[in-house]
């Protein structure tokens, strides 16, 4: 006689490791009230899922192993609201200096003018724009002369980054300028502790997205200040994967994050994330931040994976004036 398939609660399964779930299980060898099977429901992030059991992170407290044969129902939830989305889109903006120590920042009202050398052999929008986002203090006319002076006496053309669909966007759209082709992105926020979680179960649990096998590879941490570059690399010293952690306050941002093509599909990415979060975990960062194209859906879909939530978006606005001037990449 064949063997009786494994219990399968319906909605639930290993495509929930890392996400938020509430589980209804029977408590064995207890009666409830009524005289049945006693159930309890549990809340919070799985950690991992096996053949008979699966694993749940409470909020508080250890992790409690279950018996699949015990769970009567359960269904992923949302996340729970963070204090983090509460926190302005410019205030989280402003944590990308960190990720530039040569970026020259002066203010302008709210707005904060930035000026940066070439990173990784081009400029970069992030740190050649004005963050548009609150009130400059002046006119709008003479805010955007302000900064059409600023960039012209760094020879640089003149770019906004701004809140897509907020009043300083319009305002800009009606003055005259204009959404680049690219550079629309999510920027992504995460719990330090819940993402190193999702990793680890994301790379070692049954259920794991990896295509094939994964070089064998040792991290190296290259530190600079506040921030580290972590690069992943073979016996032989070949370098498949590296990013940067950024480290400002209990921010961390993560950025350059890059595996070589012939090494993707094998997990290095999320081995690479976990190595920069356990890093920044280390030096008292709770909350992790990220930039990612809104056309990179691949990379959105990972991220939300490992716990990561959009806080708001942004694009980056140029004078239609400066047209033909190069912009930054």
């Amino acid at each position: 006689m064949a063997d009786a398939p494994p219990h399968r609660p319906r909605g639930l399964g290993p495509h929930v490791v890392g996400r938020r779930v509430v589980v209804r299980r029977v408590l064995p060898g207890r009666r409830g009230p009524s005289g049945g099977p006693a159930m309890t429901d549990l809340l919070g992030v799985c950690t991992a899922w096996g053949e008979a059991t699966c694993v749940v992170q409470p909020e508080t407290g250890p992790p409690v192993t279950i018996a699949l044969a015990d769970i009567v129902s359960g269904k992923p939830v949302p996340p729970r609201p963070s204090v983090r989305l509460r926190v302005s889109a410019r205030d989280a903006e402003l944590h990308v200096a960190s990720l530039f120590g040569e970026m020259e920042a002066e203010p302008l009202g709210a707005w904060a003018l930035r000026c940066a050398p070439p990173y990784g052999g081009r400029l970069r929008r992030r740190a050649n724009s004005v963050l548009a986002m609150g009130d400059p203090g002046l006119p709008l006319d003479a805010a955007l002369a302000a900064v059409r002076d600023f960039y012209a006496a760094r020879n640089r053309p003149p770019l906004a980054q701004v809140e897509v669909g907020s009043d300083v966007d319009r305002a800009l759209v009606a003055a005259g300028w204009e959404p680049l082709e690219t550079g629309a992105a999510a920027y992504l926020v995460a719990s330090v502790a819940r993402a190193v979680r999702s990793c680890d179960a994301e790379l070692s649990g049954p259920g794991s997205s990896r295509e094939r096998p994964p070089p064998p590879t040792a991290p190296r941490h290259l530190d600079d200040g506040p921030r580290t570059t972590v690069e992943l690399t073979t016996p032989d010293g070949e370098v498949v994967a590296s990013g940067v952690a950024a480290l400002d306050g209990d921010w961390v941002g993560l950025h350059a994050l890059h595996v070589a093509e012939e090494h993707r599909g094998a997990g290095l990415g999320t081995a690479l994330l976990a190595e920069l979060l356990d890093g920044a975990a280390s030096r008292g960062a709770t909350t992790a931040w990220l930039h990612v194209e809104l056309e990179n859906v691949r990379a959105q879909a990972l991220y939300e994976r490992l716990g990561f939530a959009e806080h708001h978006t942004s694009r980056y606005l140029r004078d239609i004036r400066e047209r033909a001037a190069t912009d930054p990449a």
